[in-house]
């Protein structure tokens, strides 16, 4: 990683006045925020807000209809693939679903991306397999299927794959959905020593709030493709808008308007 010095700025990524539109839906409307190196961005919003959409475009999977997206300090809106893909290789993405090949044991799973880049030696490889999962507690699985691995341990399996290939930025989309008290709280914690440990900066897209409390350095909150917050645990807890009250207690709402503005038992 480059000295702070070398750095044109402390900012991991930047969205400014993103917006994405499919036919008339209008997925985002001038989204900015950024995201420091080394910080920990939850991004909360219901289904549908919009949360997912934001990863795809750090991908670069998707283009924004208007806006800049800038990863590391450089310009990605209108990259060529061959560009992207660079930038790319300092990411990586945990899905929702773990996303694991059910025909690779665990080892070949986390090592897979590893060995499809082909720069690293086998010796290197293997060590850095047998760090990720050490890391995330499953030393003693390495040649397990993943047919035979619970809910809880496919995701950290999913983790130790992205660290394997020792990203500056993990994106986590849904890191805790569907599993239960136990797994989630592992998985939380995982997430905070990366970043208490490694220092690695991380997007967690969540409808979870608690998992945003425990892992998020700042928050971020989407509805219906609009920003209608962005700050810290404390702020977002005293903050008054109703959409965010209705997100945060949804046990109060009693009704929401054709507008979509949520009336709140106080």
């Amino acid at each position: 990683m480059q000295s702070a010095g070398n750095r044109l700025s402390l900012v991991m990524i930047q969205f400014t006045d993103v917006s994405v539109r499919f036919g008339d839906r209008q997925v985002l409307k001038n989204i900015s925020m950024t995201v420091p190196f080394g910080e920990t961005l939850a991004i909360l919003g219901g289904s549908g807000a919009g949360k997912t959409t934001i990863l795809r475009l750090i991908e670069g999977l998707w283009q924004p209809d208007t806006g800049s997206i800038m990863i590391d300090g450089q310009e990605i809106v209108g990259l060529s693939e061959q560009r992207m893909t660079r930038v790319r290789s300092t990411m990586a993405l945990v899905f929702q679903g773990s996303a694991l090949f059910d025909s690779l044991t665990v080892r070949e799973n986390v090592g897979y991306r590893l060995w499809e880049q082909g720069t690293l030696s086998e010796t290197t490889i293997e060590s850095r397999i047998v760090e990720s999962l050490h890391f995330v507690g499953l030393d003693d699985i390495a040649e397990a299927m993943p047919g035979e691995l619970s809910g809880g341990m496919k995701k950290r399996v999913a983790i130790a794959r992205a660290l394997a290939s020792q990203p500056r930025l993990i994106l986590y989309d849904e890191p805790t959905a569907g599993l239960d008290p136990i797994n989630t709280h592992i998985i939380k914690e995982l997430i905070c020593r990366l970043h208490s440990q490694d220092h690695v900066t991380q997007i967690v897209v969540t409808h979870d709030v608690e998992t945003a409390y425990r892992v998020a350095d700042h928050l971020v909150m989407i509805d219906r493709g609009e920003k209608i917050f962005d700050g810290t645990v404390p702020e977002l807890k005293m903050f008054t808008d109703e959409r965010v009250q209705a997100f945060l207690h949804p046990d109060a709402v009693l009704s929401a308007s054709d507008e979509g503005v949520y009336s709140v038992v106080r």
